[in-house]
């Protein structure tokens, strides 16, 4: 059983092996927990925002030109589409909570004129956010409720809004944050073969690049880059599933397993083998 989010939270697995362990999923959220005792991930990007808390040990890592420490308490925020990488900053490893926010769910909590906040500073002592997070990540072993989860999205939105270091970026117009919608709809249902830029062009009435702007602005990351990350969750899930790692790459709409892999790898900072590694390894020290 996942115990309580609180600051300093251990157990005796810490030192017995790295692990991944995830929550039931959610629409639009992914929770997990982990423990890491030296290397964790090498330099990759999220299509989401990632924001977490340092249950024990030092959570290192670098982002946007920094090295960045968290120790147990700190609250992570990493930005979307931004390159960053994960070790231990100690002797003992270190384990967490992290929280994965399509940025969509951010945009409609804060509301239609809103946009997406962007807070400078990767770790913080933020209390409010510490206390929104733990609305979503106090209890991993449970799916959230969608009163539950809407009510954590309400709290984690307006924190982010509120942190100091949030600057704004201006909002698209109505008729854009339409088309954006459609074009990430088309995407979720045909992740698995070839979309042509004609395509998304007929679907939305935007031209390409205007397309590609407005996207960016309000997801977070390019409309090839979305498509490639739902293939990439297709892949996780082949994966827990117990397929192959070539028919979780068929079935995803790779074209062939080395380049599922090469993706993989930019994504979530391991390979796609070790990611099945560490999940099996989180049954077992569960």
């Amino acid at each position: 059983m996942c115990e309580p989010l609180r600051a300093g939270a251990g157990t005796g697995l810490e030192r017995s092996c790295d692990w991944v362990r995830q929550a039931p999923p959610a629409p639009g959220l992914e929770r997990i927990e982990a423990y890491f005792a030296r290397h964790a991930y090498d330099p990759h990007r999220h299509d989401t925002y990632a924001l977490g808390v340092t249950l024990s040990g030092v959570q290192s890592f670098d982002y946007r030109g920094a090295r960045c420490d968290s120790q147990h308490g700190d609250v992570i925020v990493l930005h979307p589409d931004e390159a960053h990488d994960g070790r231990s900053g100690g002797e003992d490893g270190f384990r967490y909570r992290m929280l994965y926010v399509e940025p969509r769910l951010i945009l409609e909590a804060l509301g239609e004129t809103a946009a997406l906040p962007f807070v400078s500073d990767a770790v913080r002592a933020d209390p409010r956010l510490l206390a929104a997070l733990r609305l979503a990540l106090g209890d991993l072993d449970h799916g959230l409720e969608p009163l539950e989860r809407d009510r954590a999205l309400a709290a984690i939105a307006m924190a982010l809004h509120a942190a100091e270091g949030s600057s704004p970026r201006r909002a698209s117009s109505a008729t854009c944050s339409t088309a954006v919608e459609r074009a990430r709809a088309f995407l979720n249902e045909h992740f698995d073969r070839t979309v042509a830029s004609e395509e998304l062009e007929a679907v939305t009435g935007l031209d390409r690049y205007s397309l590609a702007r407005h996207f960016r602005a309000q997801l977070g990351a390019s409309p090839y880059r979305y498509l490639i990350m739902r293939r990439l969750d297709r892949v996780r899930r082949g994966i827990d599933a117990g397929e192959s790692l070539a028919q979780a790459a068929a079935d995803s709409g790779f074209a062939d397993q080395s380049h599922m892999t090469r993706q993989f790898k930019q994504a979530f900072g391991v390979s796609p083998g070790r990611w099945r590694a560490l999940r099996r390894d989180a049954y077992s020290a569960a």
